[in-house]
């Protein structure tokens, strides 16, 4: 993987440095193209067979071009003169030529011994200069020989390769000095060998290519410097951080642990684990069969798995073990997998067991085939294509919408706003996120869908449970409860409102230590309030529906038997037009929007009218509410594993590129690495459920005692990053 580094990144790489480019003209063009990164106003004047020199003096870069075509003594002299003199020195030497012996001599085989020769004279300086800085030799591109003039047609394709061998057995061949090494850079070759046909004169590489080769160089060169995430060439491994070491301590001794109760045949059972709550529909699972005990050491052997697991997850994303792999957007990238997902739904159709609007089934074929959707976005790179960026962006908000309709339902339903219920949604939701934090070191914001939907939840919660709390139960008794709930959602309403016209606030209240350890990253709350703003009303917009759904069932104003449509026949017939026209209308308006920006500034206003139109084509006839997908419903029941556990073992480089397990192959690889990925999101699922009963007992006294200690150990855990950062500044 490559990074496109910015005039300012290669600005504050090279400060201070002294970069020199050493050869014939094609060395020429790869320096012009390497300071045009630097400052894209520099461009070739014409100047040939002269030195050029080029300073930034805001920064303190210097960047030469030496004019030496041939391998001779007068580039020994050069070079030895760095040697002796460090105030001169480059840091970085970019090193080449071989066209103009072969040009001159007429490609003979003596040009080509006396090659050798120069070059084993020059390789001890190169060495020498190498022990300290960097020395990168340019192996030769092809050429176009159609294209070449009269004069040049000595210079083959096969004559560069005896050359290009030449150079790989001459240099570095001093065993005694093996630190020293000089590089060779061979990417701007491989780029040649699909563009020379495209050179204007056989010879020289179009300026496409040439960028490309200049880019590759300042990875090369910056990537140890800078160290992005999607530049995945010359960085070495980071140390591992003490919560990094800690995370290996807790999940080895749990693995012992499990390994000693085993071999002591522990197998006496907890108490029987009730259903877990289903997080994100904010419903109670209701299983087929009765759930079985857990025994003492099942919460080892899950620890020991997941452990197993965050393994797997840190050679894939953070260890040098497989490839990575940069994403190409093509519309068949996207669409072909689209079909085929989509038809594979389709196939696997099956009756519900019920048919009232949105039921646990339908629920979780929604979310399947949203997050379906939303993994061939990603892998696809198809966030560059505005209209399909635009659509899944109300995907996006169709989860949170869920959350606000199932939350709302449950508590409106049940009224049960104890503690245990709580500790449950937040656990469920946030066990996966904060371990990966721990293991890859990431920040809690970088996994952003999970704060997004821990926050809202927090918020429905506070909304629904203070006084006066309104049920349902206590709402049929007297109309005026109705009037209450809707005066609690005016108020959310204004409270969302007062926050997105007051960013300075927002942005002071989440930049408060501890809060903005969590929302935070890269040292910015920016990010934390672009996807708070971006779909604030969401949340709303789904807590509303199921007041008004609610309501309705109540009063039996919805026909929700089998077959039957939800309304009249006139009125589910006009409802379904205008969801229809509204799904039309809002895909020939994302089609013509200009910028993401234009169009997420209209998005969280018009978005809750897409989610409605789609639950109505979804709901109102009723042969459609009598069927799901239970492919999409299987996906759906793992959806919040599949969207964290993409960010390192599906994608990588922190979803900037693609895991390559088997490279060469990229069919084999995708459906390799998908089958662990899907495997793994549901192995993590289970896991989860089952910490979960015994993390957060049902007994009060007990559930205190553990938040207690979950929040010392959290605190800690806040300090020690927080010491961790301060000494990280104080280096620097």
């Amino acid at each position: 993987m490559m990074h496109k580094y910015k005039n300012t990144e290669a600005k504050t790489c090279l400060a201070e440095k002294r970069v020199a480019f050493v050869g014939d003209s094609r060395i020429r063009q790869l320096f012009y193209s390497y300071i045009q990164i630097i400052d894209a106003a520099q461009s070739a004047d014409g100047r040939k067979h002269e030195n050029i020199l080029f300073e930034d003096r805001s920064a303190s870069v210097n960047v030469d071009f030496l004019w030496y075509a041939e391998v001779n003594n007068s580039l020994k002299e050069r070079l030895i003169s760095w040697r002796k003199d460090p105030s001169i020195k480059p840091d970085v030497i970019i090193i080449g030529a071989a066209t103009w012996s072969i040009k001159l001599h007429g490609g003979s085989s003596e040009a080509l011994q006396q090659y050798r020769a120069n070059l084993t004279a020059i390789s001890l300086p190169l060495e020498q200069l190498a022990e300290d800085g960097e020395v990168y030799w340019v192996l030769q591109d092809p050429v176009h020989e159609e294209g070449l003039s009269d004069n040049r047609k000595m210079i083959t394709n096969e004559q560069l390769e005896l050359y290009n061998k030449v150079v790989l057995s001459t240099l570095n061949s001093n065993k005694k000095n093996s630190k020293a090494r000089v590089r060779f850079l061979g990417a701007l070759r491989q780029a040649a060998m699909e563009a020379i046909a495209q050179s204007a004169d056989g010879l020289h590489l179009p300026e496409s290519t040439r960028n490309v080769a200049a880019m590759v160089l300042m990875n090369a060169v910056c990537n140890k410097v800078l160290r992005p995430t999607d530049g995945s060439c010359c960085q070495s491994l980071p140390a591992p951080s003490l919560l990094q070491k800690l995370m290996a301590c807790v999940f080895l001794g749990s693995a012992l642990v499990f390994l000693v109760l085993h071999a002591l045949g522990h197998n006496r059972p907890w108490k029987s684990r009730p259903t877990p709550p289903d997080v994100e529909s904010g419903e109670e699972k209701k299983p087929a069969t009765a759930a079985s005990p857990l025994n003492h050491k099942a919460p080892f052997q899950a620890l020991s798995k997941m452990g197993l697991i965050m393994v797997y997850f840190y050679l894939c994303d953070r260890a040098n073990v497989f490839m990575k792999e940069q994403k190409f957007y093509t519309h068949s990238t996207f669409f072909i997998p689209l079909i085929y997902m989509f038809v594979l739904g389709i196939f696997y159709s099956e009756n519900s067991k019920e048919t009232k609007l949105l039921n646990r089934e339908q629920t979780d074929e929604w979310k399947g085939w949203m997050q379906l959707v939303i993994l061939i976005y990603h892998i696809s790179g198809a966030s560059v294509f505005i209209p399909v960026y635009m659509h899944v962006r109300v995907l996006v908000a169709a989860y949170l919408f869920q959350t606000g309709y199932g939350h709302f339902s449950f508590f409106w339903l049940k009224g049960d706003f104890g503690l245990y219920r709580v500790c449950q949604v937040l656990f469920r939701l946030n066990f996966l996120v904060v371990v990966l934090c721990l293991v890859m070191d990431r920040p809690y914001q970088f996994y952003y869908f999970v704060p997004l939907v821990t926050f809202w939840f927090v918020v429905i919660y506070a909304t629904m449970a203070m006084w006066p709390q309104i049920r349902q139960k206590k709402a049929n008794g007297s109309g005026m409860w109705h009037v209450g709930i809707l005066g609690k959602l005016l108020g959310l309403l204004l409270f969302i409102c007062f926050f997105a016209y007051s960013q300075g606030l927002f942005e002071n209240i989440f930049s408060v230590w501890p809060i903005s350890k969590l929302f935070e990253l890269n040292g910015s709350i920016h990010e934390w309030w672009f996807r708070w703003k971006l779909d604030r009303f969401a949340i709303i917009h789904g807590m509303l529906f199921a007041f008004v759904y609610l309501v309705l069932q109540k009063c039996q104003g919805l026909s929700e038997e089998k077959g039957e449509p939800l309304f009249s026949t006139r009125i589910s017939n006009i409802l379904l037009l205008i969801s229809v026209v509204s799904f039309m209308t809002y895909s020939i308006w994302a089609s013509s929007c200009k910028n993401k920006t234009e169009c997420n500034e209209l998005h969280p206003y018009i978005s809750g009218l897409q989610i409605l139109a789609f639950i109505l084509i979804r709901n109102i006839p009723g042969y459609s509410r009598s069927l799901y997908s239970s492919f999409f419903a299987w996906f759906g029941k793992i959806s919040l594993e599949l969207f964290i556990c993409q960010y390192h073992i599906w994608l990588a480089a922190d979803t900037k590129g693609i895991l390559v397990l088997i490279p060469g192959n990229p069919l084999l690889n995708i459906i390799i690495s998908t089958f662990i990925f899907v495997c793994v999101a549901h192995e993590i699922s289970v896991i989860t459920n089952d910490l979960a009963q015994v993390a957060i007992p049902k007994d009060g006294g007990a559930l205190l005692r553990r938040l207690l200690v979950a929040g010392v150990f959290t605190l800690g855990l806040l300090l020690v990053s927080r010491s961790a950062e301060g000494i990280q500044g104080g280096g620097h």
